[in-house]
C-alpha cells in the first residue's frame, strides 16, 4: 500500500527482521519522551530481534510504514503489531495492538495507514477482539482507535506511573 503524504512516499509493508533497528529507535524515543509506553529504560537491539522473532513466530502481524528516500535507502517512519494480550490460553482469541510512529512523522496520517492491515489480520488468524491499551490523555490515539470501530470498554485510574507522576489507562475493544 502506498499513500502519498508530505513531500515523500509512505509505503506500509509486512516487518522483515532487518527493520528492527528502525522499530527500536521509534520504540525507544517513545520511551523517554511520551507515556505510549510505560516502559522507563530503552530497549537493546537483541531485545528487539527477541520480539519480532516470538512475534514471526506466534504468527502475530507486524506492519512498518517506510519512507522512499531519493538519497538513499528507505526509512521506518512507523510501525504497528498485533500481540499476545495473555498467556492464559482461555486468552488465545484476543489480541492487544501497538501503533508508533516517528515524532517527526506524527500527524500526517501514519497511525491510520498502521492500524488498518492489523484488523483484516487478526480476523485472517482467527481472533475474536482486538484490544487497545492507551494511556488516558493520548487523545489522537484514542480518536484514532475509534475511527477504526474500537469502543471503549474501561477506564483504570492510577495504574501506571511516569514522569513523576500518576497516569489512566482507557481501555478499548474492537471486535474482528
Amino acid at each position: 500500500m502506498n499513500e502519498p503524504i508530505g513531500t515523500s512516499p509512505i509505503s506500509i509493508r509486512s516487518a522483515v527482521r532487518s527493520d528492527c533497528p528502525g522499530i527500536l529507535a521509534i520504540y525507544n524515543d517513545a520511551v523517554l519522551t511520551t507515556t505510549a509506553t510505560y516502559d522507563y529504560e530503552p530497549r537493546s537491539l537483541e531485545h528487539r530481534q527477541q520480539w519480532f522473532d516470538d512475534h514471526e513466530q506466534g504468527g502475530f502481524a507486524m506492519c512498518v510504514a517506510v519512507e522512499t528516500r531519493t538519497d538513499g535507502p528507505e526509512l521506518v517512519v512507523g510501525w504497528s503489531a498485533l500481540n499476545r494480550y495473555h498467556d492464559r490460553a482461555g486468552f488465545r482469541f484476543t489480541t492487544e495492538n501497538s501503533v508508533y510512529v516517528a515524532a517527526s512523522h506524527r500527524g500526517r496520517g501514519i497511525g491510520a495507514l498502521l492500524l488498518a492491515p492489523l484488523i483484516p489480520a487478526a480476523k485472517e488468524r482467527g481472533l475474536r477482539s482486538i484490544i487497545a491499551a492507551i494511556d488516558a490523555k493520548n487523545e489522537a490515539s484514542i480518536r484514532l482507535h475509534a475511527r477504526f470501530g474500537f469502543e471503549h470498554v474501561g477506564l483504570f485510574k492510577e495504574v501506571g506511573f511516569k514522569f513523576d507522576r500518576w497516569l489512566d489507562v482507557a481501555y478499548m475493544e474492537r471486535r474482528v
